[in-house]
């Protein structure tokens, strides 16, 4: 054992609970093999059911037991259906995370809306793929606002909309004419700023009516 065992106990501790290690030290004080053979598979198969993302580990039984050696500090001695390693344990690497590789054409808009873009491509009902970019339409308003101070109109969307479908998703330009196609009833969130100014505002329109009504009682006690 090395001295990182230590902080890999502790590791441990935290997926399977004190009890369990004070199964551990229990079972090193048995000194009949047979019974404590009998208890370290009892123990381990526990330990599977309180720790289940080990089933998704390659070899998930031998880390089970290679566990419970290292709980036990090296010192179990049974006859374990592997060959037990704490430093098999202590010396294990982190499983690779893949990250995504592709990042969404408009940052504000996000890779969920370019899903929604390609389900509306595959509707063929005309009705039904006009109501969907009408819809898409004021979602991108409502994302556009939310990250950005600029206003946008609903020629600018549907602009994006036409470049993010590859121009398979378009309207008839006559309808941005009625003007507020893509308006949104969900309200935009508002920003730390503009929490501030409201703040602002009130403590502004707070001291005038103080102001006011002292030069009220002012002219009367003259």
């Amino acid at each position: 054992m090395v001295a990182s065992s230590s902080f890999k106990q502790e590791l441990l501790l935290r997926e399977y609970g004190r009890n369990v290690q004070n199964i551990v030290q229990y079972i090193l004080t048995v000194e009949d093999r047979t019974k404590r053979n009998q208890l370290a598979q009892l123990l381990v198969n526990l330990m599977g059911r309180l720790n289940p993302n080990v089933k998704d580990i390659q070899d998930a039984q031998h880390t089970l037991w290679n566990h419970l050696f290292v709980m036990s500090d090296g010192k179990l001695d049974v006859d374990a259906p592997f060959e037990l390693s704490a430093m098999d344990y202590l010396n294990d690497k982190p499983q690779r995370v893949d990250y995504p590789t592709q990042t969404p054409r408009y940052k504000h808009y996000g890779s969920n809306l370019e899903r929604l873009i390609d389900k509306a491509k595959q509707i063929n009902d005309p009705q039904e793929r006009e109501a969907a970019i009408i819809s898409i339409g004021k979602l991108m308003k409502v994302l556009y606002r939310t990250y950005n101070k600029d206003s946008v109109t609903d020629e600018v969307i549907l602009e994006n909309l036409r470049e993010l479908s590859k121009k398979e998703l378009d309207l008839d330009p006559s309808l941005l004419e009625k003007g507020n196609l893509f308006e949104s009833t969900i309200k935009t969130p508002q920003g730390p700023g503009n929490n501030f100014q409201r703040e602002q505002s009130n403590q502004k329109y707070k001291n005038n009516n103080n102001q006011n009504k002292n030069n009220q009682n002012r002219s009367k006690n003259k």
